[in-house]
């Protein structure tokens, strides 16, 4: 009988193997793989700088020049975006990222939040009939600080009856600065009450608003006449409304408009 093709096939693919031909082939095979492996191997240490780098040194506090000095002898990138905080130095870093002492590879970038030096402004918001507690917690949200709290004629005990900035009147839309104080007037729970007029002429600005603040009113428009050429030193010359005959008390509250003069009145 004779063998097939396929048996024919297989005895001289197993003769092959026997070859010195097939080993060395073999081992060549092998040679080439260990070669390829050593060269990734090498190639992924020198590309991701294996057991290279450094610790992140503390930033925070410092102003953005030392920072920036130090990253760049250092070998580190950085960016920096700004905020504002009032109680901290303009031009301080105030976050890192990464923290402190992180270990990270060479050239990485480091992001760098400076406080700036000016304030942005903010539109005010509506706190006018709202509960204290409220009206605090959105002066607080819109970055602006709760001052003086003082109490006037009122129906809902607690409740905004009025904002005051820089002793005005402050309503709902005005741009102030981020970081402002707000003062505060409160209902008493009394009701509607009325108060004596105080008589302002004479008076330097300061001293007015300090009469009027006492008595449970609020300044409104304030108005300069002539020459000024020192506006910390001028006086009331007029005021809306004035104490008459037939008016000698106002409602709480009730904005009081002044003129001022550099010259004051006999």
């Amino acid at each position: 009988m004779k063998p097939n093709n396929a048996y024919i096939r297989m005895n001289n693919f197993l003769a092959y193997l026997k070859t010195k031909s097939f080993r060395i082939n073999i081992l060549s095979i092998f040679a080439v793989l260990f070669v390829l492996l050593l060269i990734t191997f090498f190639s992924l240490r020198y590309y991701t700088k294996h057991g290279q780098g450094l610790n992140v040194p503390k930033l925070k506090g410092m102003q953005l020049s030392k920072a920036t000095d130090l990253l760049d002898e250092l070998g580190l990138s950085y960016k920096f975006d700004s905020v504002y905080v009032a109680d901290k130095p303009p031009g301080v870093v105030i976050e890192q990222d990464p923290d402190y002492d992180t270990f990270v590879k060479d050239n990485r970038t480091i992001y760098l939040t400076i406080n700036t030096s000016k304030a942005p402004k903010i539109s005010f918001p509506d706190i006018v009939n709202k509960p204290f507690r409220e009206a605090q917690s959105i002066i607080e949200s819109f970055g602006l600080k709760v001052g003086d709290t003082t109490y006037a004629a009122g129906i809902k005990k607690d409740f905004i009856l009025n904002a005051i900035f820089n002793g005005e009147i402050i309503s709902k839309g005005r741009n102030i600065y981020k970081g402002s104080t707000i003062d505060l007037i409160l209902a008493n729970g009394n009701g509607v009450e009325e108060v004596e007029v105080p008589n302002l002429i004479g008076l330097t600005k300061e001293e007015a608003i300090f009469s009027i603040k006492g008595a449970s009113l609020s300044l409104g428009t304030i108005t300069y006449e002539g020459n000024i050429t020192d506006s910390t030193n001028t006086y009331i010359i007029e005021q809306t409304p004035y104490v008459t005959d037939s008016l000698t008390k106002v409602k709480v509250g009730t904005a009081i408009n002044i003129i001022l003069s550099q010259k004051k009145l006999d």
